[in-house]
């Protein structure tokens, strides 16, 4: 997989926001639009290295030729670009990989519920932990997310959280991290019926709810979804390249997908809150 940015980035960097488009959006934002794992809680990190050997194991059950390593990165590619997305597409994507290796795949549901019973063995005792005082809920959130939601709606922007994760755990999940308040009835997740939402519906939805243009809309995720979709109206997108696991810095490997999927700025968490408000010109 590349490392290197593409030859037209320039990128500068102060105070952990790293400039990428120097000719971003600044100023006259009035809602934010927020992706929930990664960008906002830490409830599901590393929901990769559950969904990608997963993948591997059903993938080299074909009897496929292929190394496991080989498999790897091949699931790691589509697992990622396609990050931000409802978690559906990525099974729909395996059941067609499975079909191409010969072999009959199950319903990208049932792939679907194999992962979700998979992840909940770790993300179900953190849930369990963070409700019954265990484990503070600071701890999986991402470092000053509250402080960043507070402000915003305090200077009176409406707030919408839009995450590929099943609508039923993602407001379970908010209101487990005490974040219900900033979004109240506009949080969005993934449905059964998976053609009734997306992205790019929520962010439409948005302009609809708002009279709004494109170019008044403040992004910020972690995948390569949401920052295209915000890029493709005209707003400002903040790829947040959170490190999950240590939850200081910045995930490089987060930052380069997030840079090639058009991020404006790249922040590693919302300590530089202040910084970043002025930066986009609304300190």
């Amino acid at each position: 997989m590349e490392n290197h940015l593409p030859a037209t980035t320039c990128v500068e960097s102060s105070d952990s926001i790293e400039v990428v488009n120097r000719d971003y959006p600044r100023g006259g934002f009035q809602a934010a639009i927020f992706d929930f794992d990664g960008t906002l809680s830490l409830l599901r990190r590393n929901w990769q290295d559950v969904m990608i050997p997963m993948m591997v194991d059903i993938l080299a059950a074909t009897g496929t030729e292929e190394s496991r390593e080989q498999l790897y990165a091949h699931v790691e590619e589509f697992v990622m670009r396609l990050n931000g997305r409802q978690t559906i597409y990525q099974m729909i994507r395996l059941a067609e990989e499975v079909t191409l290796r010969g072999a009959q795949p199950l319903e990208p549901l049932q792939y679907k519920r194999q992962y979700h019973d998979l992840l909940w063995r770790q993300v179900g005792g953190r849930v369990e932990g963070v409700k019954c005082g265990r484990i503070p809920r600071e701890e999986m959130t991402v470092p000053g997310a509250e402080g960043l939601l507070r402000t915003l709606q305090e200077r009176g922007l409406p707030l919408y959280l839009a995450s590929g994760t099943d609508a039923a755990y993602v407001r379970n999940e908010v209101a487990v991290l005490g974040l219900e308040s900033y979004f109240g009835p506009s949080i969005y997740g993934a449905l059964d019926d998976y053609k009734r939402f997306s992205k790019a519906m929520i962010v439409e939805q948005m302009i609809r709810d708002t009279g709004l243009s494109g170019r008044a809309i403040l992004g910020f995720g972690d995948g390569f979804v949401e920052i295209e979709e915000i890029k493709k109206v005209g707003g400002l997108a903040v790829g947040v390249a959170s490190n999950e696991d240590t939850r200081q810095g910045v995930n490089a490997w987060k930052r380069n997908r997030l840079i090639r999927a058009g991020a404006d700025l790249i922040i590693g968490d919302y300590r530089q809150r202040d910084s970043l408000l002025q930066r986009i010109g609304m300190e």
